[in-house]
């Protein structure tokens, strides 16, 4: 790896020491401080970008041995193994220590700490979904002398790094992008492909996740311009993706480069804006292997930019940090703009490099709110065909999905269509994990009135392929029989609401005081739920994790679990609670605990 290691004095007289607001990363707002420093607790946002799901997790920077854990991920990077003296004096430079950092996340690069894993096979280790908290990771990679902990995903990668730099006095915040992009040639396009019974025709090196999470570090950045121009939040991706300067890591990146679209700036400024900013074609390839292009989309990437807000848990939307405005003419000016500096740097700053890894976590949704969110996908062919998608009740995982297929024309003469529906389970890379379900139909569609074509997927059908599988991918190729030239897609991917879980706490809860927590599941579906456990962690009330393994849980039955905790720390502090079984994966919840002195 290689970096620029030129530091210059922000202190008049060298003689006199550096104050804390002339340090890099001083953040001048107390509120904010206290946020991205010293607050263990944060929340992860997933879902999709219509329906955005919050997930609670304990950094827990501040336990026990963590001080030695960090200073272990630093002295164990590989340029302090090659040049141990030059490692320690570049460590007063916030730059360098954040590749350092996000190098070491991931287990490409040799000794880091977590192993990726977006396959089903997690044998080894445990699912990403499983963890709740850093501190159980990091303190098993240091138990094991550094064998990297399986296995992680995007989100988590974020999350431990989060941990690492606001243990060593760096701002640090979690940030989720949905409908990320992850350009494989630069081009800053991103081409995905349908067959023409619905079905995704192949493989394409780029992809589109419905999320994608990284962090930002809060530092000055005079390597870049000496007005500051670029100072602030800086995107750090400790998930391995593409290799910059010969190491898989990504950063910093100035979020004011990108939303200016300076692609010619370091470091990986060009990977991250074609992550918030490509543009999306969609190709539908025919039987006989031609392809017709029909959509072409420069709004649908780098959508509701989220991050935890400042002092509460509410959501705060960050986007117009990293872009124009969608659709305005000052959007594709930047976007012009910075394809032609990557045209003209050639490979530059950029993350280059073949050797990539899967990333990223590709869900999405509908609900009664975002049943009309399906963009019309169609030939140029007039008068249009106008789709949609809409849920007949509540997406819950364990029941059967039903959904309907909503089509119109402004055509004034009736339609006779060919209607090819096909349902897949996606895995985490947004690649089909398996075909649940198809059917072709042919129906007539008259003028002025809606066709409503019915989809139920059983759960009898979609639960085997789903285990593992956080999305499902419904689409609809419709052929005009009077013109089979004329072709219509349409998809939606929905997420299903894993099944209620309750967690109570009784008492006072004090320092040094038991306490008694209560938990309680019921299983939902007609069938003996297997290899059951509960897993909860918590700073200040659990040190790493605590599993118990629960009994076999029949049909409709339900378990209670009861069990006592001693808090060692006060504050408002987050019991996070993890049951996971053979039939659902990894339902979590979380309470607030308030733990007086």
């Amino acid at each position: 790896m290689t970096i620029d290691l030129t530091t210059e004095s922000l202190v008049s007289d060298p003689n006199r020491p550096m104050t804390a607001s002339e340090d890099w990363v001083f953040l001048p707002d107390e509120a904010e401080r206290q946020e991205y420093v010293m607050n263990e607790h944060g929340i992860i946002y997933k879902g999709v970008d219509k329906y955005i799901s919050p997930t609670h997790w304990d950094f827990g920077q501040f336990e026990e041995d963590m001080v030695k854990i960090c200073m272990k991920i630093l002295d164990y990077n590989i340029k302090h193994k090659r040049n141990p003296a030059d490692d320690i004096s570049a460590r007063c430079n916030p730059i360098y220590v954040s590749r350092v950092v996000t190098s070491m996340i991931n287990s490409e690069n040799g000794g880091g700490i977590l192993k990726g894993q977006w396959g089903k096979d997690f044998s080894g280790g445990v699912p990403p979904t499983h963890w709740s908290g850093s501190y159980a990771i990091l303190k098993k990679w240091s138990n094991s002398v550094f064998s990297s902990v399986k296995y992680g995903q995007c989100w988590v990668y974020a999350a431990v790094m989060c941990s690492v730099m606001r243990l060593l006095g760096i701002p640090c915040r979690v940030v989720t992008n949905y409908q990320s992009a992850h350009d494989t040639n630069k081009n800053l396009t991103v081409d995905t492909y349908y067959a023409d019974y619905g079905v995704r025709e192949k493989k394409s090196k780029d992809s589109v996740w419905n999320y994608h999470v990284w962090v930002e570090c809060w530092m000055r950045r005079p390597d870049l311009a000496k007005d500051s121009k670029y100072d602030g939040w800086q995107v750090l991706d400790p998930t391995p993706q593409e290799k910059s300067d010969g190491m898989f890591c990504c950063g910093p990146a100035p979020v004011s480069a990108i939303r200016n679209g300076d692609t010619h700036l370091k470091y990986d400024v060009p990977f991250v804006f074609a992550e918030v900013n490509a543009d999306c074609i969609t190709w539908l390839v025919k039987r006989d292997g031609s392809m017709v292009n029909i959509e072409t989309d420069n709004i649908k990437i780098g959508q509701n930019i989220s991050t935890k807000c400042v002092g509460t848990n509410d959501r705060m939307n960050i986007t117009d940090s990293y872009k124009q405005k969608e659709g305005t003419e000052q959007e594709r000016n930047v976007f012009q703009y910075a394809l032609t500096r990557l045209e003209n740097e050639g490979e530059g700053e950029t993350c280059a490099g073949d050797e990539k890894v899967g990333n990223g976590t590709n869900i999405n949704n509908v609900s009664d709110e975002n049943a009309t969110n399906d963009q019309i996908c169609s030939s140029t062919a007039t008068p249009q065909l106008f789709i949609r998608f809409a849920p007949m009740s509540m997406l819950m995982d364990g029941e059967d999905v039903s959904l309907q297929l909503i089509l119109n024309s402004d055509s004034s003469a009736t339609k006779r269509l060919s209607i090819s529906v096909a349902v897949q389970a996606m895995r985490f890379s947004g690649q089909p994990a398996g075909n649940i379900l198809s059917e072709t139909l042919e129906q007539e569609l008259l003028p002025g009135k809606d066709l409503i074509v019915p989809i139920l997927v059983p759960f009898l059908a979609y639960h085997k392929y789903m285990i593992g599988c956080e999305s499902m991918n419904i689409s609809a190729v419709i052929t005009d029989q009077q013109n089979k030239n004329h072709l219509f897609l349409a998809e939606t991917r929905i997420v299903l609401m894993k099944p209620p879980m309750s967690i109570t706490v009784f008492g006072e809860s004090r320092v040094n005081r038991e306490l008694i927590a209560e938990v309680i599941f019921q299983n939902p579906v007609k069938e003996i739920l297997r290899n059951c456990s509960l897993t909860l962690t918590g700073s200040g009330l659990f040190k790493g994790e605590l599993t118990t393994r629960l009994p076999d849980l029949l049909p409709k039955n339900r378990v209670r679990v009861k069990f006592n905790l001693v808090p060692y720390k006060s504050g408002e502090r987050t019991l996070l609670v993890d049951f996971d079984c053979d039939s659902f994966r990894d339902i979590k919840n979380s309470c607030t605990v308030i733990v007086k002195p």
